[in-house]
């Protein structure tokens, strides 16, 4: 099996798929290795790249989206769905609230946010991901079934809210907390990690984590690194990434995900 990031790592910096990247996947998908993009985003902000790697509406092909929270088949067989409690919600916005954070939840459809004043972030994320924004107050969000949240903003911001960590602490408990980007902070259930759904992937498919490579660039890429038994880096990865990977292959923009396909599995 071969796990994918998406954002920086499986796409280059125009958030396109290259030519060779799209040609390695086919050439891997055609000797029966399983393809799996695992990512941050919701499955709408994926099902376009699936269409363009003939991945798309297989009962035999799995994707794992919301940063491990669901895992299904790309034709929409759930395999788990992990989401967030209604309560640690309402715990996450009020921190928020306190932090001086923008915020929001996303569910299977929608995003959600209680900030009047909606963060670009928020914004940023609606278009990338391609789910419309819906105002909704902390009262009007119970019964939404929230897949993850995130607290969203400019980098030096959320930095400055981490550097006192004792509200996010309280609630490690219940929650599991990744920083995807500089400025994406993200909320899962507890236990909930890319390397969990890639546990039970293999777990279904019968396979170990020794037959498993997985590529990644950020801090939500982390867990699947050291899962693998084969972990690498892109060489735009944070330093931490590169740390725990065994192999480095090129940047997004130079088909990385291609050169490490060719190089260890195709070879």
């Amino acid at each position: 099996m071969i796990a994918l990031d998406i954002d920086d790592t499986l796409v280059n910096s125009e958030k396109k798929l290259t030519n060779s990247v799209k040609h390695a996947i086919k050439k891997a998908k055609a000797a029966e290795i399983k393809v799996v993009l695992c990512t941050g985003r919701p499955l709408s902000g994926v099902v376009s790249l699936l269409k363009e790697l003939d991945l798309a509406d297989l009962q035999d092909q799995y994707v794992v989206s919301f940063g491990g929270s669901l895992v299904q088949t790309t034709s929409g067989t759930v395999i788990s769905a992990t989401p967030l409690s209604y309560d640690s919600y309402l715990d996450l916005e009020c921190l928020a609230r306190k932090k001086q954070l923008h915020f929001h939840a996303i569910s299977n459809d929608r995003i959600y946010t209680a900030n009047r004043d909606i963060g670009e972030y928020t914004i940023h994320e609606s278009s990338l991901v391609s789910l419309n924004v819906s105002y909704r107050t902390p009262d009007e969000m119970r019964g939404v079934k929230i897949i993850k949240a995130m607290f969203i903003d400019q980098p030096e911001i959320l930095e400055g809210a981490l550097k006192d960590y004792t509200g996010f602490a309280k609630l490690e408990d219940r929650v599991t907390f990744t920083r995807s980007t500089p400025y994406f902070y993200e909320a899962n259930a507890k236990g909930i990690s890319k390397a969990s759904a890639l546990q039970q992937l293999c777990q279904k498919l019968s396979l170990t984590a020794d037959n498993v490579m997985a590529i990644g660039d950020g801090g939500n890429d982390l867990s699947m690194i050291k899962f693998a038994g084969l972990g690498v880096a892109m060489k735009n990865a944070i330093p931490e990434l590169k740390k725990v990977a065994q192999a480095i292959t090129a940047d997004n923009n130079h088909s990385g995900v291609a050169a490490a396909i060719e190089k260890y599995v195709l070879h």
